[in-house]
């Protein structure tokens, strides 16, 4: 997947907080599509390794989060977090995080990672197929920018991060409005 290629056509398969379920657990399944939420907006995309891992938790996460007001002004309609863990583990990741501002995307069989060309074998970590970490800029499902960490493998003895950070993501966005005023 690069600058120019659609989204691939997949449905999340989602948890959200539901008052009328009650209980302790209110939430109910929802399925999303691709669609639903790329569909009419500009957003950033980005996917990461697993959900309470340190770079993540530390650095990227936090960092697309706080940033969200630069972003907003850079014509940016939303941010999404997405990783291949399931709803469950998202929605507490969300929590523990306490996002405001990026929506967790569950990407739990790795689907929409695998047809974006991005789903690895994390097996020397003990986590099996997970997101190789990239970003993108997404406007109406269609890929603007691109963001990958290089060395896509499986097994990587390391976790790069760097090209994906939300400065690296925000500098692209200003670069451009730039030329586009200019």
């Amino acid at each position: 997947m690069k600058t120019g290629a659609s989204l691939p056509n997949v449905i999340f398969h989602t948890r959200v907080r539901d008052e009328a379920v009650g209980g302790p657990n209110p939430y109910r399944w929802q399925d999303m599509t691709t669609a639903a939420y790329f569909a009419g907006k500009r957003v950033v995309l980005f996917s990461l390794p697993g959900a309470f891992t340190p770079t993540c938790s530390t650095y990227q996460l936090p960092g697309f989060e706080n940033g969200f007001a630069d972003f907003q002004n850079q014509g940016i309609d939303a941010i999404y977090c997405m990783s291949v863990n399931d709803s469950f583990v998202m929605n507490k990741w969300a929590e523990a995080q306490g996002l405001k501002n990026v929506t967790v995307i569950p990407d739990g069989s790795g689907e929409f990672t695998r047809k974006m060309g991005m789903l690895v074998d994390k097996d020397n970590l003990g986590f099996g197929f997970r997101s190789w970490r990239y970003a993108a800029i997404v406007n109406d499902g269609k890929i603007e920018a691109w963001f990958e960490e290089p060395g896509l493998m499986d097994n990587c003895p390391e976790d790069p991060y760097g090209v994906t950070s939300p400065e690296t993501v925000l500098n692209w966005l200003v670069a451009a409005n730039s030329e586009v005023a200019a």
